[in-house]
Parts: structure tokens; sequence; C-alpha cells
């Protein structure tokens, strides 16, 4: 697919503390519009700062929106087991009109198997709670009746229905949002099955991409996000250098949750975490060998789990935008300014891109 959109990632795990890090990935997002990128991404995570150092993406992207004008702002995604679903309805509404109607609704089911207990269920029983949280979502954004009553969702959101996406590793999780005319997105990395140890990644997801589109009712336009680990340097043995820590203390962290990672050279690394790393050039090569990315409408890069220092993150950003994503087919928009309709109040002036959605 030509003309992709173009979006940055964060997990906001820099080395640093809390407060910091939140600052450090605005400015991330900050350098992202500036350079042409249409969204920006935030992934959610509880208790384990290690994994990610975000909790609650809905308060950190309202203050992002009172810094940026343009950029699509993302949850990459949030756990909608671990939630009061109705808090989200309410919360998304808010935020959408804070920041002009720039709001994508990245829902996942996922997440660290121990996180769940304090929530109040086992891990096990994520995909039920998933499914009925997600229903009691869509019946508040739809302006329904809750639970019986009278009372209706305030702000009123029936527009959030449509910017809803899917994280998924599966096959049946594809054709589960090309059913629902979702978006789908794909992750950076993803395990193998036990008995084809040497699949490529894309060799995973293109089977999910085609049940995607198989499921996807007719007439519904296709989205499809594919998130990729980049990490781009002038210098490529610079970039191999500042990958050695970060992959390294990955491929610990997997094997003391149980999982499997072959070798324990770099290169063992880069192959087994699905990770682009090096020039603009190789990192551009690279990427067009993936045939599942040559698919997706959107593209999303992040530097997970390299988490090199923050200058450098700037600068892959920089890259990227100028030299890699325009090889794999984005052409850089220019943004339409329009008051919103949401408001009367002028102060609530709406800056989005020319999509209507990601």
């Amino acid at each position: 697919m030509s003309n992709k959109r173009l979006g940055f990632f964060t997990r906001l795990l820099d080395n640093t503390s809390a407060q910091e890090r939140y600052r450090l990935a605005t400015e991330q997002i900050i350098h992202a519009e500036q350079l042409g990128f249409d969204s920006a991404w935030v992934a959610q995570h509880h208790f384990h700062e290690a994994e990610g150092g975000l909790p609650a993406p809905l308060v950190f992207l309202a203050q992002v929106a009172a810094h940026t004008r343009f950029i699509r702002l993302g949850t990459g995604v949030i756990t909608l087991p671990m939630e009061n679903a109705l808090r989200v309805a309410e919360d998304t509404a808010v935020l959408d009109l804070l920041s002009g109607g720039r709001l994508e609704v990245g829902l996942g089911s996922g997440g660290t198997p121990s996180s769940f207990l304090p929530f109040g269920f086992e891990s096990s029983e994520r995909g039920a709670v998933f499914s009925h949280n997600l229903q009691t979502l869509l019946t508040a954004w739809r302006g329904e009746p809750l639970a019986g009553t009278d009372n209706r969702l305030y702000p009123a959101a029936p527009h959030l229905e449509k910017r809803v996406w899917q994280a998924t590793f599966s096959v049946d999780g594809g054709a589960r949002a090309g059913k629902s005319g979702d978006g789908l997105m794909l992750s950076r990395t993803q395990p193998r099955p036990a008995d084809a140890p040497d699949l490529r990644l894309d060799e995973l997801q293109n089977p999910i991409i085609d049940a995607y589109f198989d499921a996807l009712p007719e007439g519904v336009a296709p989205r499809i996000m594919g998130s990729r680990t980049a990490f781009v340097t002038e210098n490529g043995d610079e970039a191999r250098e500042l990958a050695q820590k970060g992959l390294r203390r990955q491929a610990e962290n997997y094997r003391a949750s149980g999982q499997t990672v072959r070798g324990d050279t770099l290169d063992d690394y880069i192959r087994t975490f699905d990770v682009h790393l090096g020039t603009a050039a190789q990192v551009t090569a690279t990427l067009q060998a993936d045939t599942a990315l040559a698919r997706v409408t959107d593209l999303a890069f992040q530097v997970h789990s390299i988490d090199p220092p923050h200058p450098y993150i700037l600068r892959s950003i920089e890259l990227i935008a100028r030299h890699v994503a325009p090889a794999l087919g984005w052409v850089r928009r220019t943004p339409q300014r329009h008051v919103s309709t949401s408001s009367a109040d002028p102060t609530f002036s709406k800056a989005a891109s020319t999509q209507d959605n990601l």
C-alpha cells in the first residue's frame, strides 16, 4: 500500500525517574510532530517499570495534547480488562474534546500475568473480561442507556467507535478486528511457535493480515498498523554498540520469564527480537524486506528494547522521517486546522491531519 501514515511509539522506558520519563517522552512526541509524523502512541503497563513506565496513558496524553497541535494521539494499548469500561468511555470522550478530535483508541487484553491479580481476577480470565468491558465501552460511546437506566454517556462520543484499534498476535484476533471494522495493530515482535522457531516475523503476521482482510466488511477502509523496532544513526557501528545493553537486558528478561532466546550474540538478539538498526540505508533495506510491513496502512517505529539515550532517540526520529519512512511509502502531509464543532469556545480549535482516522 502506498501513502502510508507514520507513527512514533513509546513505552516510556528512558533510564531515569518516572517524572523525567514523562518529560522526555513528551519532548520526543513534540519532536515527531515537528518532523511531520502523523501519530504518536503510548503503551500502558501496570506495576513493572522495566516493562513500561506508564499506567495512565489517557492522563499522559491529555498533557501531551496541550503541547501539540496536529499529531494524532493513540493508546497502544489500554489493557481493557484491568479498567472500568465506563470510566474509559468518559475519559476518552473528554480527552478527544480537549485534543481537538485527535484521539485514537488502541485496546488489548494482554499484559503481565501477575498484574491481573490486584485487579481482582486471574490472567486466564482476561479474554472474557475484555469482551464484556469492550461491549460496555461501545454501548457507552454509542449513547445507549446504561445498565437499564436512563443514564447515558456525557459528553457524547459516538465517533470514537470508528477509532478503535485491536492488538493481537493471532489469526483469530485479526479476524475479530476485521469483522468489527476496527484497526489492526501488529506487534514489533512476537513469540515463535515451538515447532517453527525460525519463522520470520512477516511469515507470522501475513496470515493475521489475510484474516483481517477476509473479515473486513465491504466498504470499510482497512487500518493496519505495523509496529517495528527501528533505531537509526549516522554510524552503523555506533548503533550496534548502543544496542548491546538494551537487547541483552531484554534477552535476560525473556529467559527469566521462561521464554527461549537462541544464542547469545548481538546478532542473535537482533534476529530474536526483530530489530532494525544502523544507518538510514541499512534500516531501510531490512524494513523493505519485511513483506507484512509492505501491506500496512500505518508504520509505527519505536526504539525498544534498545532504549538508547534521549538525544539518540530524537536523532533517530529525525532520520526516520527524512530518509527511512519516505522510502517505505510515507508522504508528509500538510496539517489542516479548522474550528472544532464540539464546542463554541474558540479555545477548542481543532488541529487535525487531513486524514479523519489513522
